[in-house]
């Protein structure tokens, strides 16, 4: 009777606590972006320490790989492109070796070295005229993942051309967020989300016990959503041109460019990948509008736990073969 009584005042103990658990966010500006950092916690103060805790990791990923911190390894790097190789830290190595996969996989449609690129095209309003072909050639003849070289004995990474440069903009954010999220998994955060400008990624439930929900923007009315889905330890990145685009010759050129060709990407206007990791889905959400609606969904069906929504310019859903959305037309 009384190991009764003891098992049940436990079980008791454990539904009082799960209970009393709530959700606390935090908003601030890091790697030049919004983010938003949301954990289960019992008070504010225990919050409070979980939050600084991500903020503390998400800076020192941005001192290793922000190529505008002159004091960065990523600087470094593009400082001696063509000259010489650089040691670094066996992290950095190892993010730009995944990056280099990713462009292989991808068939160069993903390219780090994408820093390198001439800024020819305005999505400010100011362009009037296309570029010239030949201006559009020259503005990515430093770009080329095949020309980055890493040295695994010795930690190091050379960028064969003079003017070559990388840059983590494609993956960068979507990398810190998996950082945070595997750092405040250890120190026994419950669950949470890191949405890093948009790129969220997810673990654990909300303290009523239902998983984390994902609104997807409707990108012709972006204060309404065409989907609300829940994520179950996984991230979801979101690449749209809603915003940022050129029309010429009733094409609609997005700020979103290939980099093996220097011409902007047409025919989606939004691109919703779900990963289990925030980098991966960060790198491809990009990828598929370069590939274009049918190679983009023919590429993720490959994939293993990899699942993709997109919107054409007219408006119509697409997804890959495993997500199913209700009242899409």
């Amino acid at each position: 009777m009384l190991k009764k009584i003891i098992s049940l005042l436990i079980a008791l103990l454990c539904v009082n606590f799960t209970f009393s658990q709530e959700i606390f966010k935090r908003t601030l500006k890091l790697m030049g972006s919004r983010f938003e950092i949301t954990v289960v916690a019992k008070d504010s103060t225990e919050a409070n320490k979980y939050i600084d805790l991500a903020i503390g990791e998400i800076s020192r990923i941005e001192k290793l790989i922000s190529s505008w911190d002159p004091a960065s390894q990523t600087s470094e790097i593009n400082r001696n492109a063509g000259i010489k190789p650089v040691k670094v830290d066996e992290e950095l190595y190892n993010l730009i070796g995944r990056s280099i996969e990713i462009s292989k996989l991808t068939d160069g449609a993903f390219d780090i070295s994408f820093a390198s690129m001439d800024k020819i095209w305005k999505f400010d309003g100011s362009m009037t005229e296309m570029p010239s072909e030949e201006a559009i050639k020259q503005s990515v003849s430093k770009i080329g993942y095949q020309n980055i070289v890493l040295d695994p004995e010795n930690f190091t990474v050379f960028l064969k051309l003079e003017g070559m440069k990388i840059g983590f903009g494609g993956i960068g954010k979507g990398y810190a967020a998996d950082k945070a999220k595997k750092l405040l998994m250890e120190k026994g955060v419950s669950g949470g989300i890191i949405n890093a400008s948009g790129d969220m990624n997810t673990w654990g439930k909300q303290p009523n016990g239902e998983f984390w929900k994902v609104a997807i923007t409707n990108p012709l009315d972006k204060n309404k959503a065409f989907a609300l889905l829940p994520l179950n330890e996984n991230a979801v990145v979101t690449s749209g041109n809603y915003e940022k685009y050129v029309t010429f010759n009733d094409i609609r050129y997005t700020h979103i460019i290939d980099p093996r060709t220097g011409y902007p990407a047409t025919g989606i206007i939004s691109a919703t990948v779900f990963a289990p990791k925030a980098e991966i889905a960060d790198a491809l959400a990009t990828s598929i509008f370069v590939m274009g609606k049918d190679v983009g969904i023919d590429f993720i069906n490959q994939l293993p736990k990899i699942e993709c929504i997109i919107i054409d310019e007219k408006g119509e859903i697409f997804t890959s073969e495993n997500i199913e959305i209700q009242n899409k037309k």
